[in-house]
C-alpha cells in the first residue's frame, strides 16, 4: 500500500485524456485499439509514477515541513529513499517492455511521452521556481495526454477539443496556484512570492469562459448537432467545481473531484450522455 500511495496512483485519473481521441472518433471499442488504449494508459501512468517519486525525493525536506505533504511516503519516513529509487527503476523497465512488447516504443506518439518526462523532471529540479513556466509545464501536462492519444493512434484531433483541453489545464492549474497562496501563504511554495490572489483570479476565470466558448465551438464544428446540448452540463460540472476552489481546498484537481461526489455524479451523467450522442445513433 505505501509503495501504491507513492505512486499516487489516484492521479491516474488524469489519464483518462489518453482515451479521449479515440472516443471522439467512435472507435474506442475496437478490439485492437482498445488494447493499445490500454497500454498506453498503463504506460503513462507508470511514467508519471517514475516523476511523482524523484519529485518526492528530491523535495523530502521541504516536504516535512508541509503541513499536508509531510504525510508522503518518502517524506514521513514510511518510504526509504533508496527503496524509491528501486521502485523508480523498475517501473522504467516495465513501461519499455509494455511499449516494445506492443509495438509502441516506435511510435512517433511515445516521443511526446518521452517529452512529457524530460519536462517534468526538469520542473522537480526547478523549473517549479520560474513564473509562469511553472504554470505553463503543468498545463503541458494535460495536453501532452490528449495528443499522445492521438498521434500513437493516427487519430485527427480537432483544434478545438485542443484549445478546449488547453484553456481547462490552464484554469485548473491557476486554480491550485490560487489555492496554495490562500491555504498556506506565498511561502509554502518559492515560486508563489510571484503570484497574488487577484493576478490568478482573474486568469484563471478567463481561461474558464475559453473554455465554454472552444468547447461550443468544437460541439457545433463536428458532425453531430446534439452534442451542442452537453455545453450546459459542462457549464454546471465547471461552476461546481469553481465552487470547490472558492471554499476550504487546496486546489488539488484530483483531490477536488474525487472529494466531490455530485461533480463525480454529473461527470458520469455527461459521459453516458456524450457515449449515447456519438455510439448510439
Amino acid at each position: 500500500m505505501k509503495y501504491l500511495k507513492l505512486m499516487r496512483i489516484n492521479h491516474y485519473l488524469k489519464n483518462i485524456l489518453i482515451l479521449f481521441p479515440a472516443f471522439f472518433a467512435g472507435v474506442i471499442f475496437n478490439e485492437n485499439i482498445l488494447f493499445k488504449l490500454l497500454i498506453m494508459f498503463v504506460a503513462f501512468s507508470l511514467t508519471s509514477s517514475i516523476i511523482y517519486i524523484v519529485n518526492d525525493i528530491n523535495d523530502k525536506e521541504k516536504d516535512r515541513k508541509h503541513p499536508t505533504k509531510k504525510n508522503r511516503p518518502i517524506a514521513s519516513g514510511l518510504v526509504s529513499v533508496k527503496e524509491g529509487i528501486t521502485l523508480a527503476i523498475l517501473l522504467f523497465f516495465v513501461t519499455l517492455i509494455l511499449l516494445y512488447s506492443s509495438n509502441l516504443l516506435f511510435n512517433y506518439g511515445t516521443l511526446l511521452l518521452f517529452l512529457y518526462f524530460i519536462l517534468n523532471i526538469g520542473y522537480s529540479f526547478g523549473l517549479k521556481n520560474i513564473p509562469l513556466l511553472d504554470i505553463v509545464i503543468l498545463v503541458s501536462g494535460f495536453v501532452i495526454r490528449i495528443l499522445y492519444g492521438g498521434f500513437c493512434l493516427n487519430i485527427v484531433l480537432s483544434s478545438w477539443l485542443i484549445l478546449t483541453v488547453l484553456s481547462i489545464s490552464f484554469y485548473l492549474s491557476l486554480g491550485k496556484r490560487r489555492n496554495e497562496i490562500q491555504k498556506n501563504g506565498s511561502n509554502s511554495r518559492y515560486v508563489l512570492r510571484y503570484y497574488n490572489k487577484n493576478f490568478l483570479d482573474k486568469n484563471m476565470y478567463m481561461f474558464l469562459a475559453c473554455t465554454i466558448v472552444f468547447y461550443s465551438l468544437w460541439t457545433v464544428d463536428i458532425n453531430n448537432n446534439l452534442l451542442v446540448w452537453t455545453v450546459p452540463i459542462v457549464m454546471i460540472m465547471t461552476m461546481r467545481y469553481s465552487m470547490n476552489i472558492e471554499e476550504n481546498s487546496y486546489g488539488d484537481p484530483i483531490e477536488v473531484i474525487l472529494n466531490d461526489k455530485v461533480l463525480i455524479f454529473l461527470g458520469i451523467i455527461y459521459a453516458l450522455i456524450l457515449s449515447c450522442l456519438i455510439y448510439v445513433r
